[in-house]
């Protein structure tokens, strides 16, 4: 049993976002000016959505 609570445990932690990619995505949401793209509970994969949507916003608005 002791095991398995170690694996379900890795699987929770995989399936959230890291502390690097919470520090970035707030940041990012923060210069876009879109505080609501920044949520504590958000998966791995939907924090880097996020991220990388933000980034791509923020390059088209410096580039104009």
């Amino acid at each position: 049993m002791q095991l398995q609570g170690k694996y379900d445990a890795k699987i929770l932690l995989a399936a959230q976002m890291t502390r690097a990619q919470g520090l970035r995505l707030k940041r990012l949401s923060e210069e876009a000016y879109q505080p609501a793209q920044y949520a504590r509970d958000l998966s791995f994969t939907e924090a880097a959505r996020r991220i990388q949507a933000l980034e791509a916003e923020i390059e088209l608005a410096n580039s104009f």
